[in-house]
């Protein structure tokens, strides 16, 4: 199992909004491309910071729904419009294999 986690910093004053952003485009993938993903805010840490949490097959899975994902206009539009949320820069993916 594959376990894929995206962090991203939140811009001063607009973790609403943020949140807001990050369900849309979890609730946009799992109607578009069947894939659920989860939205998760720190416990501990830096608490102005977002992380979307998701989970494949294979590593072949997750490259086939990345590759799905970045040629999609829709999803692409949506990040556009949510890039005031995030501190620019500040994206950071981890990808994690289950023993």
């Amino acid at each position: 199992m594959i376990r894929f986690v995206r962090t991203s910093s939140v811009a001063p004053g607009k973790l609403g909004s943020a949140i807001t952003f990050a369900k849309q485009i979890t609730e946009y993938i799992a109607k578009q491309f069947d894939v659920k993903m989860q939205v998760m805010l720190p416990v501990g840490g830096n608490p102005h910071r977002i992380a979307w949490r998701s989970e494949f097959s294979s590593l072949g899975a997750m490259d086939e729904f990345q590759s799905r994902l970045l040629a999609d206009p829709k999803y692409m539009e949506m990040l556009s419009k949510g890039s005031d949320y995030f501190i620019a820069g500040s994206l950071n993916d981890d990808i994690w294999r289950t023993l």
